[in-house]
């Protein structure tokens, strides 16, 4: 037997916690799934100094529980959990977790965010938070005066590396290969930096490991470089270089991969990247897919902004579409008992 929910949201980030906010308080019961990374990304960051209301900064841990406890004062329910599936094919829908349990819903808000690539070297995981980030537009602030690493080759990691210099002595973008796959846009913004001595190309290269301690933040970093790029592949070739830069940061951007994969096969539509197409628009439903009754929310629908305040804008906007979506069904027949009249 499955346990049946008016209203499932998967994900515990801001997205997810603000929408579960929202539908309790407007007495939709909703079950929060925490999911693979409970908390989202912002569990990484230790001091959030730009999510309005704390002027003194917050946290993210710490910013993420206040929202779980006035998600919970409203009426919702956390549980632990990942989802991995969800069946749209009749009504209610049906939820199933990796542990095997089973839940079916009359509405499900996918706000299971987007987990960042990192690269995998010694040091990384040690230190993320503390001098590594995965934000530049986050974690930037901190490290005013420092010379600063970002990782990367396409837009996000130009656009970082550009918006670093408001605050680093010096931003080397690092990139394996000798050419960019950043639009045209970026790399001639990245030129004029270079230009001005604020950003310096290191090409052809590759961070290898990361030092540092979590008191003292991040102190180098080593790098290789090969004249024909991927120096990791080539670390035994003559050619390669090893050397190390002396920096008080380091900025990974190659990228996030949203974290949707429960959601093949289902109606909902996924850009090639495998973020959620939602509705957009100017009015009501912006959060809609095209699955009647689920909607997006958050990093997993946006690739851009990707920031705590507009994660949260988003978590409203799908809370009262759904809230709107299960009113409507409401004032016809209720999903549950359509469902189980197709059945008969």
């Amino acid at each position: 037997m499955s346990d049946h929910r008016r209203l499932i949201i998967a994900g515990t980030g801001i997205a997810g916690l603000t929408a579960a906010i929202y539908a309790a308080r407007a007495n939709n019961d909703p079950l929060v799934l925490e999911g693979g990374e409970p908390g989202g990304q912002l569990t990484l960051t230790t001091d959030v100094a730009n999510y309005p209301g704390f002027p003194d900064g917050i946290s993210g841990p710490e910013l993420i529980q206040k929202m779980k406890a006035q998600a919970e004062r409203f009426g919702a329910e956390l549980e632990h959990g990942v989802v991995e599936r969800l069946d749209d094919s009749n009504r209610p829908f049906r939820v199933e977790l990796r542990d095997g349990t089973e839940y079916t819903c009359d509405a499900f808000i996918a706000a299971s965010g987007a987990s960042a690539r990192t690269l995998g070297i010694p040091g990384e995981d040690d230190l993320m938070g503390f001098g590594v980030s995965t934000c530049a537009t986050c974690d930037g602030a901190f490290f005013r005066d420092e010379d600063m690493v970002v990782v990367g080759g396409g837009d996000a990691a130009c656009e970082e590396a550009h918006f670093l210099t408001k605050f680093a002595d010096t931003v080397y973008l690092v990139h394996r290969r000798e050419e960019f796959r950043a639009e045209q846009y970026w790399i001639d913004r990245i030129h004029e930096k270079v230009e001005t001595d604020e950003i310096e190309l290191v090409l052809n290269a590759e961070a290898t490991e990361i030092e540092g301690s979590q008191a003292d933040g991040v102190e180098e970093v080593h790098l290789a470089r090969h004249p024909d790029g991927h120096p990791s592949d080539r670390l035994d070739d003559p050619d390669t270089e090893e050397f190390t830069l002396d920096v008080g940061a380091f900025f990974v951007a190659i990228g996030h991969t949203p974290n949707t994969g429960y959601l093949e096969g289902t109606g909902v539509d996924l850009d090639e990247e495998g973020y959620i197409r939602t509705e957009g628009g100017t009015g009501g439903g912006q959060t809609a897919t095209d699955a009647p009754g689920i909607f997006g929310a958050g990093d997993v629908v946006d690739f851009h902004y990707q920031q705590a305040i507009t994660a949260g804008g988003m978590g409203c906007q799908a809370a009262i579409d759904a809230d709107d979506y299960l009113g409507e069904v409401a004032a016809g027949q209720e999903p549950a008992e359509a469902a189980a009249e197709s059945d008969d």
